[in-house]
């Protein structure tokens, strides 16, 4: 009986040994992790604003980007005219001649449009998309994201070990830095926030509103129509729940407002 015991006491004490044993180990790494995340979450703005800067020219670079005489170009210079800063963030518009349907706003004011969404959508449509994606620019929500991305993403080690200095990166890691800009994932609370802020914004340029509303109701008829279109918008589609509670929404606003809707084109 003795000796059972003996060997059961030597077991919890070899367990314990064990457990204290991987606590540490456990400790040491997520120090080593912290000490990481603190060291290149010292970023300035001036550093975050230049690594946008680079991911944005990246992806210019990388993307075929229409030249100014181009149709399409010529489009989105004309429905942005006047449209030159969003609270004292200066604005750039590009056109990328890609099948994909999509349009996404930098933190540092850059508005990408894929040729692919403005065949898809009217003047008014294509305004709303536009004005909802300098909302998430207005509300930080693209800023936050990319600094997420910054900490958490594939170049973090490059930032850490840096220190305050600017890390040079990789094609890969800007690579994995630009699909963070173009595919970024928002709350549902960030993209009613991004709506109601982009209705504000078009307000303020003198633009009608009910833009925004329009392109939620393009995208909410393509999602049920024919397979090939339900598949080239299902991406963008995807990151705007709760669509038709903020098509009412914004509906009511434009009401409460006096605006009145444009006719169909």
């Amino acid at each position: 009986m003795k000796f059972s015991w003996l060997k059961i006491v030597l077991a919890v004490f070899l367990l314990g040994l064990s457990c204290e044993s991987q606590a540490q180990f456990n400790l040491k790494k997520a120090i080593g992790g912290a000490a990481k995340a603190v060291q290149a979450a010292t970023l300035t703005d001036e550093q975050m604003a230049a690594y946008v800067k680079e991911s944005v020219d990246w992806m210019d670079k990388n993307n075929p980007v229409l030249p100014e005489d181009d149709p399409y170009t010529v489009r989105l210079r004309k429905l942005t005219q006047g449209i030159t800063d969003a609270d004292g963030i200066p604005l750039n518009f590009k056109v990328y001649n890609v099948i994909d349907v999509n349009a996404f706003a930098c933190p540092d004011g850059s508005v990408r449009v894929f040729a692919a969404l403005m065949d898809l959508m009217d003047d008014d449509e294509l305004l709303g998309v536009i004005g909802h994606e300098i909302g998430h620019v207005l509300k930080h929500h693209s800023k936050n994201a990319f600094r997420t991305q910054l900490l958490t993403g594939a170049c973090k080690d490059a930032l850490a070990s840096t220190g305050n200095k600017m890390a040079a990166l990789t094609d890969s890691q800007l690579g994995a830095l630009t699909e963070s800009l173009i595919n970024a994932k928002y709350s549902q609370k960030q993209e009613t926030e991004a709506d109601d802020c982009g209705y504000d914004f078009l307000v303020k340029n003198g633009k009608n509103p009910w833009g925004i509303v329009m392109s939620f109701e393009k995208l909410q008829s393509l999602e049920g129509g024919n397979a090939q279109k339900a598949s080239a918008v299902s991406k963008m589609f995807s990151s705007h729940p709760e669509t038709q509670k903020r098509i009412e929404h914004l509906s009511k606003r434009c009401v409460k407002d006096g605006y009145s809707r444009p006719a169909a084109k």
